[in-house]
């Protein structure tokens, strides 16, 4: 599965994508697959067993267009909201491998239970509680079963795959609570992690072409510009290969470390990195001159107003933490 753009980086590595049944997980899994390493493809939709998604791809079918082209993979099927089926999937991981080097958390990306974007005072909260367990929980739970492993070489890699890479993204409050969650627990990690040699980022792909995307426009990953017909901001969308290689050229980052906790595009590091899509082109969604006109108002309104005030938070919130290092650091160093 090497190619001169991309070598086999991750020979011998060992990863987990949860969550590699479709879209972003199975876009990582396949890249990782084809820089070398050997991918667990776990999710919970298989060959006459599918989730409550009820959705026709399966982790099975990632895994074998992984060995299919050369790479090495195998499909587990775990219910990430369960403890003791996440326990086990890493406890097979050490017995049979011995290590783990990279966990990916592609885990409710597209989740149905997440709803398109209304005032928050008119959010549905009926599936509030599985979403939240469906869609942080289970990152979480992954996350910590992954950690306990990597801590016992000191070193490894983790990413949570999120939306938008500034606070802001699509969706209801909750969908949002969601997202920005996934860019939180990074940080969380990174700070945690630093002292065990492990690095955790999020990342977020640009506009992708997952399997649900293609289908709501009409369209196939053959002939997917056809869609830029509706949308001219489609024609800059990318693969969902195109994420799996930009995690791929962090993780082989020997200065990684030093960008521990931080919220990655798929945009950004393939500039910084030189990476390429599958058919060969640089799509950068953070360069396109966006056409909101099939956006609605109310829509728009909301989102200048978010721009505003999470803007000045940030601002705040760097220029008072900030301020507490400083104190912190000298009341309390003749302690560390």
């Amino acid at each position: 599965m090497s190619s001169a753009a991309n070598p086999l980086r991750l020979a011998g590595a060992v990863a987990v994508v949860a969550g590699a049944t479709r879209g972003a997980g199975r876009g990582i899994a396949r890249a990782l697959g084809e820089a070398g390493a050997m991918v667990y493809c776990t999710g919970r939709s298989m060959r006459g067993r599918p989730s409550p998604y009820n959705r026709p791809e399966t982790i099975e079918e990632t895994a074998e267009s992984i060995n299919a082209a050369g790479g090495h993979a195998v499909a587990l099927r775990v219910d990430h909201t369960a403890e003791a089926e996440v326990a086990a999937l890493f406890e097979r991981v050490e017995h049979e491998q011995g290590r783990l080097d990279i966990l990916v958390n592609s885990i409710a990306g597209e989740d149905p239970m997440m709803n398109w974007w209304v005032p928050f005072w008119e959010v549905n909260l009926t599936n509030a509680e599985a979403l939240l367990r469906q869609a942080l929980v289970s990152r979480v739970t992954t996350a910590k079963h992954a950690a306990r492993l990597m801590t016992r070489r000191q070193r490894g890699f983790i990413a949570e795959v999120t939306e938008n890479d500034l606070l802001l993204s699509s969706g209801d409050a909750l969908s949002q609570f969601l997202r920005f969650s996934h860019k939180s627990l990074a940080a969380i990690y990174g700070a945690e992690m630093r002292k065990q040699g492990i690095v955790a980022v999020a990342i977020t792909p640009g506009f992708m072409r997952s399997e649900r995307v293609l289908e709501h426009f009409g369209v196939t990953e053959e002939n997917w510009r056809e869609a830029g017909k509706k949308d001219r901001n489609f024609l800059e969308s990318e693969s969902p290969l195109f994420v799996g290689r930009a995690i791929v050229a962090l993780a082989t980052d020997p200065a990684i470390a030093e960008r521990s906790g931080q919220l990655f595009s798929s945009w950004e590091v393939a500039r910084d990195y030189g990476l390429t899509d599958v058919d060969g082109r640089r799509p950068d969604w953070g360069r396109l001159e966006i056409d909101y006109s099939q956006i609605p108002l109310a829509m728009l309104e909301s989102m200048k107003d978010a721009i505003e005030v999470q803007a000045a938070w940030l601002e705040l919130l760097s220029k008072r933490t900030r301020s507490f290092q400083a104190a912190f650091l000298e009341q309390t160093a003749a302690l560390m």
